[in-house]
């Protein structure tokens, strides 16, 4: 499978996806985040983390630009990119440190880092549908398309 498409109807069906994704992550991946401010690419987020066990708040990174999560022995990277500038500012905030091959990158607004981020494993985008959201998630490599399997049953 490779591509999956859902209609969410609220914030719990869109922190459900994200728990749904999480319960089929098995090592890293990199996500690319789409859509439009307030689409749900956090709400999104915010399911997956907690599903994965963290029991703060979840916040979108827009001024810090990333938040780093350690669940048990996986680490989470969550980019929120809409404010940077140029794509040149990830390489002088270190953005290779963050490219581990077992880490979890979760890049809000990923088209504001093109040419400087990582390809995606798998591509997500989140779109306004009535008073809900359409989910469109794409993988990109061998690993996403065994998520997106896991994801719909």
């Amino acid at each position: 499978m490779n591509t999956l498409s859902l209609e969410l109807p609220d914030a719990d069906a869109t922190e459900a996806l994200g728990a749904r994704l999480a319960q089929a992550l098995d090592g890293g991946l990199v996500i690319h985040l789409n859509g439009e401010l307030g689409a749900g690419k956090t709400c999104l987020v915010r399911g997956l983390l907690r599903a994965l066990g963290h029991r703060g708040k979840v916040k979108s990174p827009t001024y810090t630009l990333v938040e780093p999560y350690e669940i048990g022995t996986r680490h989470i990277f969550h980019f929120d990119l809409y404010r940077l500038a140029d794509a040149e500012e990830l390489e002088f905030m270190g953005i290779r440190d963050f490219l581990e091959p077992s880490a979890l990158l979760l890049i809000e607004w990923p088209q504001r880092g093109a040419g400087v981020l990582p390809e995606p494993d798998l591509d997500c985008t989140l779109e306004y549908a009535g008073h809900g959201r359409h989910a469109t998630l794409r993988a990109c490599s061998e690993r996403a398309t065994h998520l997106l399997t896991k994801v719909a049953v």
